[in-house]
């Protein structure tokens, strides 16, 4: 690879998608088929599910065998952790997360899922519209992911018939006029075939629409971050102490909204004071101005007592700094449920804080999308609307308007287990 085509593949796009569907719709057969038709397989990988799929008796390859990699998956002909295959086309770099189509593994595809910015959700042309599939439907629109692509899969076992498929566009469609997904596309395919997956299906001349490549290649994402509200929570102090910066203090990390340009005037919370951005730098030296999702340093002009877990904002447009916080949460842990007044660690963004949950609002129905306010018990995979009480103000936004602001994780601080992903309402 030229100079030139390395720089063009750097500059090059990226669009994070994860896949969800029920068992056996065919997730990974779907993501196996979309690497192998694209030439994004090696020859070894090849060669090697090739020689596990004759071992395993089978007549055909097994693509699915390129993203089940637990020896457990390939025992059960399922998908059990996440999943990440990274590959490239002319016009676009793809990150695919294949998550889990079990009830229980709920938590996983949440995990997948938080950082898409398109989710393919799979539906059996043989069943259609069936629970996992409102689910899932209902965490993509929840996380906030904008783009879903609805594959029906197995057109091959009913005839390829246009009539099926237009019947579970109809049974979708009223299921999702209920949820907040601004743009579904639906697409007919067969992954163990390869129709529609990266070339166009002769045996689908009624579906005039693309193949699921071209979609991908040519859907429009925005990532989804925040260009206006300036959000930069410190992570690190940077003192190098060396001859040339001996006297350098800078601010590190992530920005997580707006843009920050030299001269600005800021404020560093929660102390509230003000101060100008004397310079800002990354790796290969100093820029004229950072935006999300930038990693960067930043020096001010004034001395002031910053640490990680400070956000530096602009004065006239801070976040909120409440200790009372509602949230929408998944719940992860299979060994303990949801405790009231139990103690929890509220991590968000670079900051850690006590928390406990005060009051259990709702469970959500994910089938109905009804509100359980009778049965409050909030156990593995259960998701649900919650109140929480933090021991000091937390700076955050909603996850509507900044999803690396507004979403945060608890510990349990006993067994320090990750129990929860929360969205703040």
């Amino acid at each position: 690879m030229s100079e030139n085509d390395s720089k063009s593949y750097l500059d090059m796009d990226l669009l994070r998608f994860t896949t969800a569907g029920s068992v056996d719709d065919g997730k990974s057969t779907l993501i196996g088929r979309l690497l192998y038709d694209s030439k994004s397989i090696f020859e070894d990988q090849l060669e090697a599910i090739e020689l596990s799929s004759r071992k395993r008796g089978e007549e055909i390859t097994n693509l699915a065998l390129l993203t089940d990699g637990l020896r457990a998956e390939r025992e059960q002909g399922i998908t059990i952790d996440v999943a990440y295959r990274y590959f490239a086309t002319p016009k676009r770099k793809f990150i695919i997360a294949d998550t889990p189509g079990h009830i229980q593994y709920t938590r996983n595809m949440v995990t997948g899922a938080s950082t898409a910015d398109l989710a393919i959700i799979l539906i059996d042309a043989r069943k259609g519209v069936i629970e996992q599939t409102c689910r899932h439907s209902f965490i993509a629109s929840l996380l906030q992911i904008q783009h879903v692509v609805v594959c029906i899969n197995k057109m091959d076992l009913v005839d390829y018939s246009e009539s099926t498929f237009n019947d579970i566009v109809a049974q979708y469609k009223d299921f999702a006029s209920r949820l907040d997904i601004p743009h579904i596309d639906f697409v007919p395919i067969s992954a163990l075939n390869g129709d529609n997956v990266v070339d166009k299906s002769p045996r689908m001349p009624w579906y005039l629409g693309g193949p699921l490549l071209y979609i991908l290649e040519n859907v429009y994402i925005n990532h989804n971050y925040n260009h206006i509200d300036a959000r930069f929570p410190v992570q690190w102090v940077v003192r190098p102490q060396s001859k040339d910066y001996h006297d350098y203090r800078g601010y590190s990390g992530r920005v997580c909204g707006g843009v920050f340009r030299k001269g600005d005037e800021v404020v560093v919370l929660p102390s509230g004071f003000s101060t100008r951005i004397k310079s800002v730098h990354t790796f290969d030296g100093e820029i004229p101005e950072a935006f999300a999702p930038m990693s960067v340093s930043m020096t001010l002009e004034d001395e002031i007592d910053i640490s990680r877990g400070m956000m530096i904002a602009k004065p006239n447009n801070k976040p909120k700094a409440e200790q009372d916080l509602e949230a929408m949460i998944c719940w992860f842990s299979d060994s303990q449920p949801l405790q009231l007044r139990n103690k929890y660690t509220m991590l968000h963004t670079t900051n850690e804080v006590k928390c406990m949950v005060q009051e259990v609002r709702y469970k959500v129905d994910i089938n109905t999308l009804h509100k359980i306010e009778d049965d409050k018990k909030i156990a593995l995979n259960d998701i649900g609307r919650i109140k929480i009480r933090a021991s000091a103000p937390v700076l955050f936004d909603t996850y509507r308007r900044n999803r690396l602001t507004g979403s945060f994780i608890l510990v349990d601080d006993l067994s320090h287990n990750t129990v929860a992903a929360g969205m703040i309402i």
